[in-house]
């Protein structure tokens, strides 16, 4: 649970800002999400594996050399020499 103490001198304004970043800073609200609803155990595997392989794909597509976009692959010729 988030607390904060409010200063004399502070507004209310700027006291819910300070609780507002506290909050997300210790991740509450994400938590609570996650304990939103019951996931059956099975499907909470699937849901894992299904997330590791997006996480996968992702890492592995940023690896991958990047095209020149010339559409001259490695299986024709250089642009000018159509022989």
């Amino acid at each position: 649970m988030a607390f904060i103490s409010v200063n004399n001198n502070e507004s209310i304004e700027s006291a819910l800002r300070r609780f507002k970043r506290k909050v997300i800073s210790e991740e509450i609200i994400k938590d609570l999400k996650k304990h939103a609803h019951f996931i059956p155990p099975g499907q909470k595997a699937k849901l894992k594996s299904v997330n590791a392989r997006k996480r996968n794909r992702k890492r592995f597509r940023t690896q991958r050399p990047m095209g020149g976009g010339t559409g001259s692959g490695p299986g024709r010729p250089p642009m000018g020499q159509n022989r």
